[in-house]
């Protein structure tokens, strides 16, 4: 059974930095597999391999949109994989409120944060078959691929909100309604604030 790190169970694990996926070495298929399985079992946008216990630089998403309800949806999956990915440049920015499946507490609500991200970000990466890729991610996919991405590096949303609340699924829904995803602009350079 794959098991959920969560902050309150094993915050120095989550806070590690991943590393690279060895192509000859790695069994990427299984990791995929797991990932994809615990993403729709836990009905989550994303994942990264650390927050089921595997430290590796791989990014899994299965929604790209805005919609929860497609994350409730067990046969709705878009399996968007990134392995070793690196972003190179970031633009525009965006602030939505986020949660996240490691940063859940024992009564079952979440640590939430609003957090600024980029608009649009430009990324390296390898496919599945170890093919080098360049891909540019505009909008609530950029959103979900950064969110992700600081994973791989020990970082998580709550680190990135200048405040964090405590909400249960349904608030967090409740929030969102009235504090879509907000877009701020999309072409100046983004840098997150120190």
């Amino acid at each position: 059974m794959i098991k959920r790190i969560t902050i309150e169970d094993n915050e120095e694990f989550l806070r590690q930095t991943s590393l690279e996926v060895d192509f000859k070495k790695d069994d990427i298929k299984s990791y995929i597999e797991d990932l994809k399985e615990f993403c729709q079992s836990s009905e989550l946008y994303a994942l990264a391999p650390v927050q089921i216990g595997i430290p590796k630089r791989i990014i899994y998403i299965r929604n790209t949109s805005t919609n929860m309800d497609n994350n409730f949806n067990r046969n709705y999956n878009e399996e968007i994989v990134y392995i070793n990915p690196i972003i190179k440049k970031m633009y525009g920015h965006t602030r939505f409120l986020e949660g996240c499946g490691s940063c859940k507490i024992a009564d079952g609500r979440f640590v939430t944060g609003i957090l600024d991200r980029p608009y649009k970000i430009e990324v390296e990466y390898y496919d599945i078959e170890g093919n080098k890729k360049n891909k540019t991610i505009e909008g609530f996919e950029s959103t979900i691929f950064c969110h992700e991405y600081d994973h791989l590096n020990g970082i998580l949303h709550m680190d990135r909100t200048k405040e964090t609340s405590i909400l249960s699924l349904e608030q967090m829904k409740e929030f969102r309604k009235s504090n879509p995803y907000t877009i701020i602009s999309k072409d100046n350079t983004f840098t997150y604030e120190k």
